[in-house]
């Protein structure tokens, strides 16, 4: 089981070249960052953490651009993942993704996992002309034309929301796969979606008892034929022995904190404690 840390980034917190050499410094194998390409100020949609159409953190109108962010902390790295937590492929072109993370993984020398979300912000999903009762259908069409292009010699697809004739594109992706995790709740339409089309689930905030969960996660994996088991990405708030022993023997490959980013100071300070009460040396 590794460890990793996710930033809310924004215009006012540290910027990703600065602390992505923290966090791989400090020991921690992950930098993960999310992604809202902008949020409507009248919304409808309610969101997962409040209930309503209020906002529990004014970053989510401020936050920086994901793959921006990531190819400046690949710049400056040379071990750690570099991910989201979570990206929201169905607001790109997808040739034009396709080709960001291609070249991303290949600056990267292969370093890239790609956090994904179906979108609780139907507002802004809206606003790139994402049907809201189709969005799962057009993010597994997404990502399975990014494939495509990240593997294929001449690649072509042909689908209800991506259509592209025989095309060449390159860089190819540095990974046989780009590792591809969904964020969503753990239940088995979910499940069943991740089995079908992705390589593992991030866990949501304070979705801390996951015994269940992850047993129908191992469920839908199996009836799926998909061989050894799924990527389990959970996200904590602070260490606790008992909680990452029962994960670890779950199969959970990776825990995330979230590190406070006002100032360098603090967050050195704060990483090096997390770093020391993981053992990470």
């Amino acid at each position: 089981m590794e460890f990793g840390i996710v930033q809310f980034t924004s215009d006012r917190g540290l910027k990703p070249h600065v602390l992505a050499p923290l966090i791989e410094d400090a020991g921690f194998a992950s930098y993960y960052v999310p992604e809202h390409s902008h949020i409507p100020t009248k919304r409808e949609a309610a969101h997962p953490g409040t209930g309503d159409s209020s906002l529990p953190d004014d970053r989510y109108m401020r936050t920086l651009d994901p793959w921006t962010s990531l190819a400046s902390a690949a710049a400056v790295t040379s071990t750690i993942r570099l991910a989201t937590a979570v990206a929201l492929p169905v607001q790109s072109d997808p040739l034009t993704l396709a080709k960001t993370l291609a070249t991303l993984d290949h600056l990267s020398d292969g370093r890239v996992t790609l956090g994904v979300g179906f979108g609780w912000n139907l507002d802004e999903l809206s606003d790139h002309h994402v049907p809201a009762g189709r969005r799962r259908t057009m993010l597994r069409e997404y990502l399975e034309a990014m494939r495509a292009l990240w593997t294929q010699e001449e690649a072509s697809f042909d689908g209800e929301f991506v259509k592209f004739g025989p095309s060449w594109s390159w860089p190819k992706s540095t990974q046989e796969r780009i590792p591809v995790l969904v964020g969503a709740g753990g239940n088995e339409k979910n499940f069943k979606w991740i089995a079908r089309s992705a390589d593992g689930w991030i866990t949501t905030p304070g979705e801390a008892d996951i015994e269940g969960s992850v047993t129908l996660l191992n469920k839908a994996w199996a009836e799926a034929g998909r061989e050894g088991k799924p990527q389990i990405v959970a996200l904590d708030t602070r260490p606790d022995e008992e909680r990452l022993a029962r994960w670890r023997e779950l199969g959970v490959t990776t825990v995330l904190y979230g590190v406070p980013d006002d100032d360098v100071e603090k967050a050195t300070a704060y990483l090096a404690k997390r770093a020391g009460q993981l053992g990470l040396g």
